[in-house]
C-alpha cells in the first residue's frame, strides 16, 4: 500500500455520493450498493495493488467491496478497510462481501473459514457470506487450466446441504448479515432449494452483454435472489488458462461501441451501465482511479436509452468465459458438465 495514501486518507472532495448509488432491496429489507469493485487480480496484479484499489475506491465514493479468502489479498484489504474506517468511514455504510472456498466445506470448516476472513478483513460481521462454488472441488490457487485433481467429484446434495447448514449458521451466530451462492445451476437449486431453512440473498454469476443467462437470471428473480455480476464487462484481464479461441469481447461489439460513442464513455462503462440498468449488481474489477470512478459513476449518471438497452438484449453470444475447466472429475466429458446445459445435474 503506499505510504501517501496509508497517511493521509480521506473522502475526497470530488468523490461520488455514495447515497446516489441505487441499492438493491434483498429479501431481508437490506439495501445492497448497485455497483462494487472486484478484487479478483488475477495472476496480473499485486495483492499491495489491489489493497490500494480498495482504499482508493471507496475515498471516491465505493462502498460495496467484493472479497474471497481464494484471492490470498483479504489481509492487505483488511489494512485498507481499517483505514477507511479510521478515517472517518463508517463500517455500517460499507458493504463486504466473502467468500469461503472449496476446500473449506467439511464440518466446523465453514465457521473457521469465516473466522480468518474475519480476522484478515479487521471486521467484526460480513454484510454477505457467498458459497463460492457448489461443490468442494479443489485446485490450487494460480494451476494450469488443464490440471484436474483426482478427489474432483460432481455435485452431491448431501455435500452441498452439510455445508449450507453452516452457512446458516453463521448468520444465525451473527457473524454475517446475509449468505448467498455463487456459480449455481437452475437444476442445483432446484435440487436443495426445499432444504433450505434460509434461502440465498444472492447468486453471483458471470453477467455481460454477450453472456446474459436469461434463464438464470429469471429463475434467481423469480425466487427473490438477487443477481450479481461478475466479469461485467467481458474480464479481458481474466487469468489466459481462462481465455480460449472462441471467447468473444464484449467491449468490441458494435452495439456497444455505437452506445460509448454517443455517450463519450470507454465501451467498458457501457457494459457496467447495461449491468445497472438490467437489475443485476456488476462488480467490476480495477486497480486504476479513473476507470474505477468511471464504473461507479455508470450507476448515476447518463443512463442508456430504451433503445440502447434493447439492442444489447440482442447481443448475447453465450460465451461463458469463466468456465471452471478445473474442477472437472474423472469421467466428466468438458467444461460444460459443470453447468448442467441439458436441464439435468450431470453425474
Amino acid at each position: 500500500m503506499s505510504q501517501e495514501l496509508r497517511a493521509n486518507f480521506k473522502v475526497v472532495k470530488n468523490a461520488i455520493n455514495h447515497k446516489e448509488v441505487p441499492k438493491r432491496i434483498l429479501h431481508t429489507g437490506a439495501g445492497m450498493p448497485a455497483v462494487g469493485l472486484g478484487t479478483f487480480g488475477s495472476d496480473r496484479f499485486t495483492n499491495e495493488e489491489i489493497a490500494d484499489a480498495v482504499l482508493g475506491a471507496i475515498s471516491v465514493g465505493y462502498r460495496h467491496i467484493d472479497c474471497a479468502s481464494v484471492y490470498m489479498n483479504e489481509p492487505e484489504i483488511g489494512k485498507s478497510l481499517g483505514i477507511a474506517i479510521q478515517g472517518g468511514v463508517p463500517r455500517e455504510e460499507l458493504w463486504i462481501t466473502s467468500k469461503v472456498w472449496n476446500d473449506m466445506h467439511g464440518q466446523g470448516d465453514v465457521l473457521l473459514s469465516c473466522a480468518q476472513t474475519l480476522k484478515d478483513l479487521r471486521l467484526d460481521y460480513l454484510d454477505l457470506y457467498l458459497l463460492h462454488w457448489p461443490f468442494p472441488n479443489y485446485h490450487a490457487p494460480g494451476c494450469d487450466g488443464d490440471s484436474r485433481n483426482p478427489d474432483s467429484k460432481p455435485f452431491s446434495k448431501e455435500e452441498f446441504m452439510a455445508t449450507w447448514r453452516q452457512m446458516e449458521r453463521l448468520l444465525e451466530m451473527g457473524l454475517v448479515k446475509h449468505i448467498g451462492t455463487s456459480n449455481m445451476t437452475i437444476p442445483k437449486f432446484k435440487e436443495v432449494w426445499d432444504d433450505m431453512i434460509i434461502k440465498p440473498a444472492v447468486n453471483e454469476m458471470e453477467l455481460h452483454p454477450h453472456f446474459q443467462q436469461q434463464e438464470l437470471y429469471d429463475y434467481c428473480v423469480s425466487k427473490n435472489i438477487q443477481p450479481v455480476g461478475f466479469c461485467p464487462i467481458g474480464s479481458p484481464t481474466r487469468p489466459d488458462r481462462d481465455k480460449t479461441e472462441n471467447d468473444t469481447v464484449d467491449i468490441e461489439d458494435p452495439a456497444v461501441l455505437k452506445a460509448a460513442k454517443r455517450l463519450n464513455v470507454h465501451p467498458a462503462v457501457v457494459c457496467v451501465k447495461w449491468g445497472v440498468q438490467r437489475g443485476q449488481i456488476p462488480i467490476p474489477f480495477s486497480v486504476k482511479e479513473n476507470e474505477y470512478r468511471s464504473n461507479l459513476e455508470a450507476s448515476i449518471k447518463d443512463p442508456l436509452t430504451d433503445e440502447e438497452m434493447e439492442e444489447l438484449s440482442k447481443i448475447d453470444k453465450n460465451c461463458r468465459l469463466i468456465k471452471g475447466q478445473v474442477f472437472l472429475w474423472e469421467g466428466a466429458d468438458s467444461w460444460e458438465d459443470l453447468w448442467d446445459l441439458d436441464g439435468e445435474i450431470t453425474e
